[in-house]
């Protein structure tokens, strides 16, 4: 079979739809708005879908990875950006190095938990 592909897009959900939108846009995200309990957000090409939906356990187990270029650089602008004094339920977690590369976290308003990683 050769198919074509163009992407691939992870659904996650929000505790409070609202204030995970603000959340993602301040994060650097553009938002194109599906319909009133959907939006789907992208940074340079690569998107997901944010729904007004919530359901504990799920958002609990919810991961995303985003490899970026320089991991130190991300570091440094998640830290510019301060969102931790607009959304105070949030956990920015400093980077730590593995044996595969290293990685910074952050843990959204509805529990979701971003790995911004540097593969070697």
């Amino acid at each position: 079979m050769n198919q074509q592909t163009k992407s691939i897009r992870t659904f996650i959900g929000a505790k409070d739809f609202e204030i995970s939108r603000s959340f993602y846009r301040d994060l650097g995200f553009e938002e194109g708005i599906i319909s009133e309990k959907m939006s789907l957000f992208t940074i340079k090409g690569l998107s997901f879908y944010l729904q007004d939906y919530y359901v504990k356990d799920w958002i609990d187990n919810s991961m995303i990875l985003l490899e970026v270029d320089d991991v130190n650089s991300y570091w440094s602008f998640l830290q510019q950006l301060e969102l931790n004094k607009k959304y105070p339920e949030i956990k920015l977690i400093p980077i730590q190095e593995h044996e595969w590369g290293k990685e910074c976290l952050l843990i959204d308003p509805s529990g979701v938990l971003w790995h911004f990683a540097e593969f070697h």
